[in-house]
């Protein structure tokens, strides 16, 4: 009602633009205003609906091609109508779509249990894809044990109750996994995005060099002692494998 009052009160124009505006976003719950022909309304309409739809479509690709077309149409209208977007970016629409599934879309019954996840997962790889993050300046060789590894500032560590990387129109799953998906998501130096699933000993050991700042040794030995390993040269082993593979693909950016 306070809404209602407050357009009230203003000048005919803004009234004007408010009524076409809220018809463009949601024309079935808001009629058009009068004196403009429809086929001139019907191409306002087309194109911010495209528009808004290609964006979220080639953001979230997978919930896309999980979900029946009219509902995925339906859901995208929902969001037109119901989410007030802060930003004027195309490239923050991702933001926006994901804030409006966690806290203003009514969820339906048809809803996969995994669908905030995904759909998390999915805006994760398009906000690397156009981060302004960029590598420090660090040296790219060295013994990966003696030296201190740098954590790629573009790789990021995500949990989930659900293999959201493998999801698609062949896998979905009903019901949260019993153990946690653990996934680095990162961008290389070629701009390319990919994802790596790890374990609970991987993701400490990158906490461990990102917080602790330690050398790649010290960060095996001190991992060995958390996990009480009774073979510290096993470990050390297998760490410079795995520390190896993580500079290859940029998670370990660089040595101090």
């Amino acid at each position: 009602m306070r809404k209602e009052l407050q357009v009230a009160s203003q000048p005919a124009f803004q009234r004007a633009q408010f009524e076409l505006a809220a018809h463009i976003r949601n024309p079935q719950t808001n009629p058009a205003p009068e004196g403009i022909e429809n086929r001139r309304l019907e191409i306002y309409r087309s194109l911010f609906f495209n528009n808004i739809e290609s964006f979220i479509a080639n953001g979230f690709p997978i919930l896309k091609s999980i979900t029946d077309p009219e509902r995925w149409n339906s859901m995208i209208r929902d969001f037109a109508h119901r989410h007030q977007s802060h930003s004027p970016c195309f490239l923050d629409i991702g933001a926006e779509f994901l804030h409006y599934l966690e806290s203003e879309r009514i969820s339906q019954p048809q809803d996969p249990v995994f669908m905030l996840q995904l759909a998390h997962y999915e805006w994760v790889e398009l906000a690397l894809n156009v981060s302004t993050l960029d590598f420090p300046e660090v040296r790219q060789e060295g013994d990966l044990l003696e030296s201190r590894p740098v954590i790629s500032p573009l790789a990021w560590v995500m949990c989930y109750h659900y293999p959201v990387h493998l999801i698609g129109p062949d896998f979905q799953p009903t019901e949260a996994s019993a153990d946690t998906t653990r996934i680095i998501i990162y961008r290389d130096r070629q701009m390319q995005v990919g994802f790596m699933e790890i374990n609970q000993t991987t993701q400490r050991l990158l906490q461990s060099l990102d917080q602790n700042r330690l050398t790649g040794r010290a960060a095996l030995l001190q991992l060995a002692v958390e996990l009480e390993y009774s073979n510290p040269d096993a470990i050390l082993e297998f760490g410079a494998d795995l520390l190896s593979q993580l500079r290859s693909k940029d998670i370990i950016c660089g040595l101090y």
